[in-house]
């Protein structure tokens, strides 16, 4: 029989996945690569599944070679891809995050975005001459006014931070 159609465990699995961090770290697999390799990874039955998942990949041996001992530290080794991996997606999101506010501001700036919206300007002169023509709809024109006049402000304060 064959080396590489003997059945492997989770410590190799686990070996393979941190070989495949470690690639997507350094910028060789995108994360939906990343993505759909561990999940091949993890259906793994065979140490030629394993071979196949990392066969395009540099380097001289597999992600998985039998014969490398398995031990404690290979946990530590997962753990700390599994650390540099969170910080790096973190690192992403924070640098996503800061352009999209970055983009609202500028496109604030240019439009000019600082006060409240024309509607609440139009409600308030309904209001107003509701008022003075003795119409019967000036509480509900206030009420309108006043829940736009507060969803503005609220809008403007979680979308327009400076």
């Amino acid at each position: 029989m064959d080396r590489n159609d003997l059945r492997i465990g989770d410590a190799e699995r686990e070996h393979a996945m941190a070989a495949l961090r470690e690639h997507f770290a350094q910028g060789r697999l995108t994360h939906e690569e990343l993505d759909e390799r561990l999940d091949r990874t993890l259906a793994a039955k065979t140490a030629r599944d394993l071979a196949q998942v990392t066969a395009d990949l540099p380097g001289k041996e597999p992600a998985y070679d039998y014969r490398a001992p398995q031990g404690p530290w290979d946990r530590a080794e997962w753990h700390a891809a599994m650390h540099a991996h969170r910080h790096q997606l973190q690192s992403q999101r924070r640098e996503a995050h800061a352009m999209h506010r970055d983009r609202r501001r500028e496109w604030a700036r240019r439009h000019g975005r600082r006060g409240p919206h024309p509607f609440v300007g139009v409600l308030f002169v309904l209001m107003v001459l509701s008022l003075i023509f003795g119409f019967g709809v000036f509480k509900v024109l206030f009420a309108l006014w006043l829940g736009a006049m507060v969803f503005s402000l609220v809008h403007r304060r979680f979308h327009y931070r400076g």
